[in-house]
């Protein structure tokens, strides 16, 4: 027996409401010629930041320029464990799949899928089971290891609530609002706990993967993988977990949680709404100053790189299509105008933006900084 999904109250329907209206703002500022000129580099941050939370939550931690170079296939600093830069490899590997599975057409949930999915994050640890379900009881330690945060369900009953869970995934609650059957998705599978390790980075990816199946927006739009990896927000989420209880009881009212989901999305649309919101301003701008320069207008998209995160040279070439001396010209042309400066050295080596570039993009987020809206207020 899986957990139910609970009826929603009018406070639920309203955030969904709010929800939807920002992300029909998304699909509108997001279309066009013209945006596909700075949303790729917003898609691509807010995947680097899903992939860098989800992680950090499990204490594999690595700043946003490595986690971007990761999603580069980009070298990492030597100061990044080896370790950590395996977890967030193998959780950018199923993550970028599945953010394809929205274009699958002969997609289908199956436990052979889940894990896969399972291999594609655990693969660097062969001794933690990749890909297999445990054969052994299960216990998340808390505070105190006298008590235990949960006690999850017995090994024999595992194939028999994963048949159950893919089957609900298949076609169960289909009138259900996508956002709480993303949420149930998540809960489900991190209470059966199916595997020895990387249960909560799997139950993080399914719901990402349930809203991808949605269709309607670009997942990296709608996930709240990053919104859950900042601190206090990481211990919300434990906290809402405790909630649902501490032994496997899918009875239990788990209303609590799917609210926790909601407030999570309504939260961090409001960051990819600013964050949309600075990329199309700092790419107008930086191309108003490549204009004024005299610079290549591919130009553009190096400043823009190098103002809202690093310019990696070879990703520039790579992205727009140039030859090794050519990304070279172009980056040496704007690091003599002061334009750009070297972080880095070697096989790291990046651009960030200096001079008139910088002060355009600190310019436009000091005018689009505010404080955070509360869904729920009491």
């Amino acid at each position: 027996m899986l957990y139910a999904t609970p009826a929603l109250d009018r406070d639920d329907q309203r955030v969904l409401a709010e929800i939807d209206t920002f992300y029909t703002a998304f699909v509108q500022s997001t279309g066009g010629a013209k945006a596909g000129e700075w949303v790729g580099g917003v898609r691509k941050r807010l995947f680097a930041n899903a992939i860098r939370g989800s992680n950090t939550i499990e204490g594999y931690t690595v700043s946003p320029s490595a986690a971007s170079a990761i999603v580069d296939h980009a070298a990492v600093p030597a100061d990044v464990p080896e370790d950590t830069r395996e977890a967030v490899r193998g959780y950018r590997d199923a993550l970028t799949w599945v953010t394809q599975t929205a274009d699958m057409d002969s997609f289908a949930y199956s436990e052979a899928v889940l894990s896969a999915l399972h291999f594609m994050m655990m693969r660097f640890w062969p001794g933690r089971s990749p890909g297999r379900y445990r054969t052994r009881g299960i216990v998340v330690t808390g505070s105190d290891p006298l008590v235990p945060a949960y006690v999850g369900p017995d090994a024999d009953q595992i194939p028999l609530l994963m048949g159950e869970l893919v089957e609900w995934l298949n076609g169960g609650d289909l009138s259900a609002p996508l956002l709480v059957r993303a949420a149930m998705a998540h809960l489900n599978l991190v209470r059966v706990h199916s595997w020895r390790d990387g249960n909560g980075r799997m139950s993080r990816s399914l719901q990402t993967m349930v809203i991808a199946r949605g269709g309607r927006l670009a997942p990296e739009f709608c996930s709240i993988e990053e919104w859950l990896g900042f601190e206090i927000n990481t211990l919300d989420y434990y906290r809402a977990l405790r909630e649902t209880g501490g032994t496997y009881e899918p009875a239990t009212d788990v209303h609590g949680w799917v609210r926790f989901c909601l407030r999570a999305h309504h939260l961090q649309a409001q960051v990819v709404d600013r964050r949309l919101s600075y990329g199309r301003e700092v790419w107008t701008a930086l191309a108003g100053l490549v204009s004024d320069g005299g610079f290549h207008e591919r130009s553009v998209a190096a400043l823009y790189a190098s103002a809202t995160d690093q310019l990696r040279r070879e990703v520039y070439a790579t992205e727009e299509g140039l030859s090794r001396d050519q990304s070279v010209r172009d980056v040496r042309a704007l690091e003599r105008a002061g334009l750009l400066t070297p972080v880095g050295y070697g096989a790291t080596l990046a651009y960030e933006a200096a001079g008139a570039a910088r002060e355009i993009a600190n310019e436009v987020a000091a005018r689009l900084t505010a404080p955070a809206r509360e869904p729920y207020p009491s």
